[in-house]
């Protein structure tokens, strides 16, 4: 007999060599149907899998993310039978599971695939998963595995196995096809009842240009056709809220080739709304004790090699900057952080002075490769809204939790009230990822584990995804669409206090080394902007708007009345334009509309006669004619509803 537990902490026993889904139907008949994937002792497995020892096991369906990684990893398998079959000859590399999907990396030789041939290759998909094929694993010795890709002249599989241990290589057969693969897949292929290929792009073998540009497919799958169909109007919905055409159709940010690939610049509009964040972060730091530092752009190379990130960022960085001098270099820095340890070092402090919080509104450089550059969200020049706590261990807690609080404050005012904490720490299998001690790594990680039990934040544990100079607590936030993204993060670090010596003296007249927090709520200002554009689809809170109001003038006879009216309204700090143009009411307003400004202000014969105003609001709903005064009191309600007040 062996004994399996499950998530919830029953121990169930069963006869060895019992397998997966029989667990699942001795539990429930009717969720053993829906299981699709499992883990056993960490180890992604299938349903089929006989157990044959104790452990922990937990079942998964496609409401699951791992049950969805299975099916769209089985799909991947699916989509290369349909390649082979209809491009006889083609040479297959990788195909993953990924985000809401999967990919497929091919070598076609001279033949292409295009948008005419992805309704051919979905039929066929279709045509597979109606057989309801068993995905079958077996093991293969490295010679039979290297013969068998050698006889396809399959290099690049050959390669991948010929980095693979002996004993340790798997191969997937369904149907007709077979696949190197680790494992973790769906029952069979008939749990696949729709697929669409979503589009097709290049890809350089293993991310290196100097390799074989190959063709990657990229498709989705879903197990009803109603969800494939709710998933591409989402797409259409995504397509629409794209914030390099938002950007560009409200005239926030462009990109030069002549300035560079990843360099945006900052239309006037976009600096001003930009501006408005970094005020609004502004005044909350300044109430919770922060002091507003100013550092270079550049650092010798010397200093981010003391602080380890020229070791871990050094092949991501520019090239060094070389001066007249003799072994003198510099680099574009890709973190505040040492910065800000010397800021510290300048002076010695006493326990009776921490903490000491320095904010940085600091722009770094990180050379990404161009293919990976994706408007605002993935650049090579980008401004962290930065900010470092020096702390004594007493007050890491107090200090953690505080930090909580302005994530919470930041993400209230700005409308994202969906969001999941994730504690990220480090991955124990492979130590030289990081820095520092181990005794000092799991002070800091239990120190985040506390503070985000006692916020009561709804938090998940995520093994290997901690920074390597500490671990650290990342807020997983939905847009509107649903999509996840990271947004705010806060790091604790006791390695970089004793890279740099880092002091304080103690109530003992002891040196004593600080705690240093890290902490972005907004994490980048340009990658902030646009996950934002795109959970609001342009229409940003009302008090972070460009323009909260336009006045539209029925006709040049009314430009001193609409400027009246735009006087007024800047006194009470509405911002507001004119819009006199010679055009028709009717065209003013959709531009407005599209411009995504709040609210239009009409102006006429009888609103002058009544010393009044006309408003429609964005969106088409009619307020009817108002004094201003009574519409500066709509606006300033509206804004202290979003914008929520910052208590220490």
């Amino acid at each position: 007999m062996i004994e399996i537990t499950l998530p919830d902490g029953s121990v169930r026993s069963y006869d060895n060599n019992i397998t997966v889904i029989d667990v699942a139907k001795d539990i429930s008949e009717g969720f053993a149907r829906n299981v699709i994937s499992a883990k056993f002792n960490d180890k992604t497995i299938e349903t089929s899998t006989t157990l044959t020892t104790n452990g922990n096991l937990v079942l998964y369906t496609w409401r699951d993310t791992e049950g969805k990684q299975a099916f769209w990893h089985s799909s991947a398998h699916i989509l290369a039978q349909a390649l082979e079959e209809l491009y006889p000859g083609v040479k297959l590399s990788i195909g993953p599971a990924i985000e809401n999907g999967f990919y497929y990396d091919i070598d076609l030789g001279d033949r292409s695939i295009s948008d005419k041939d992805f309704k051919t290759i979905e039929d066929k998909m279709l045509e597979i998963a109606r057989g309801k094929h068993e995905f079958k694993m077996k093991s293969v010795s490295k010679a039979d595995a290297l013969s068998f890709y050698k006889e396809q002249g399959n290099e690049y599989k050959v390669e991948l196995i010929e980095n693979l241990q002996d004993g340790d290589i798997t191969f997937c057969d369904h149907s007709t096809f077979t696949d190197l693969c680790r494992g973790g897949h769906i029952p069979n292929t008939g749990i696949v009842k729709a697929v669409k290929i979503l589009s097709v792009a290049g890809a350089y073998w293993r991310g290196d240009e100097n390799n074989t540009q190959l063709t990657r497919v990229y498709g989705t799958s879903f197990p009803k056709q109603k969800e494939l169909k709710e998933y591409l109007e989402l797409l259409e919905e995504a397509k629409k809220r794209d914030h390099r055409k938002l950007g560009k159709q409200l005239e926030l940010f462009t990109f030069s080739q002549k300035v560079g690939q990843g360099l945006p610049l900052w239309l006037p509009k976009g600096a001003a709304l930009r501006a408005r964040l970094e005020d609004f972060l502004k005044k909350a730091q300044q109430k919770a004790g922060y002091e507003m530092v100013v550092t270079p752009h550049i650092g010798q190379k010397e200093l981010y090699v003391t602080s380890g990130h020229y070791a871990k960022y050094g092949e991501d960085s520019f090239q060094s900057i070389k001066t007249p001098k003799e072994d003198e270099e510099f680099l574009l820095k890709p973190m505040n952080c040492p910065h800000h340890c010397e800021i510290y070092n300048a002076k010695p402090f006493s326990y009776k002075e921490l903490p000491k919080r320095y904010a940085e509104f600091g722009t770094v450089y990180r050379y990404e490769q161009s293919g990976e550059l994706h408007g605002l969200t993935r650049v090579r020049g980008f401004t962290q809204d930065d900010a470092h706590i020096f702390c004594t261990p007493d007050q890491l807690d107090t200090e953690f939790k505080e930090v909580i609080d302005l994530v919470l404050y930041v993400f209230g005012s700005l409308g994202f009230e969906n969001f999941t904490a994730q504690v990220s720490l480090r991955d124990p299998d492979n130590p030289d990822k990081y820095i520092g001690e181990d005794h000092l790594w799991d002070k800091a990680e239990q120190a985040i584990i506390n503070a985000a039990k006692d916020k009561g934040l709804n938090f998940v544990i995520e093994t290997g995804e901690a920074a390597f100079y500490g671990p650290k607590l990342d807020f997983m936030v939905k847009d509107a669409l649903g999509r996840q993204w990271q947004l705010g993060t806060i790091q604790v670090d006791y390695t970089l206090p004793e890279r740099f010596d880092l002091t304080y003296k103690g109530s003992d007249n002891e040196l004593h080394r600080p705690v240093m927090i890290h902490r972005a709520p907004f994490g980048s200002m340009e990658r902030f902007v646009a996950i934002l554009l795109e959970h609001t689809g342009g229409n940003f809170p009302l008090w972070l708007m460009p323009e909260q109001a336009i006045i539209l003038s029925i006709s040049e006879k009314y430009e001193k009345y609409a400027e009246k009216v735009l006087n007024l309204l800047e006194n009470d700090e509405i911002r507001a334009l004119i819009d006199n143009r010679n055009e028709t009411m009717g065209k003013k307003i959709r531009e407005a509309e599209m411009n995504k400004i709040p609210y239009m202000i009409i102006v006429g014969e009888n609103e002058e006669n009544e010393n009044k105003i006309s408003v429609r609001k964005h969106g088409g709903e009619d307020l009817g004619m108002i004094n201003v005064k009574d519409f500066s009191e709509i606006v300033e309600k509206e804004i202290n509803k979003t914008l929520k007040q910052f208590k220490v």
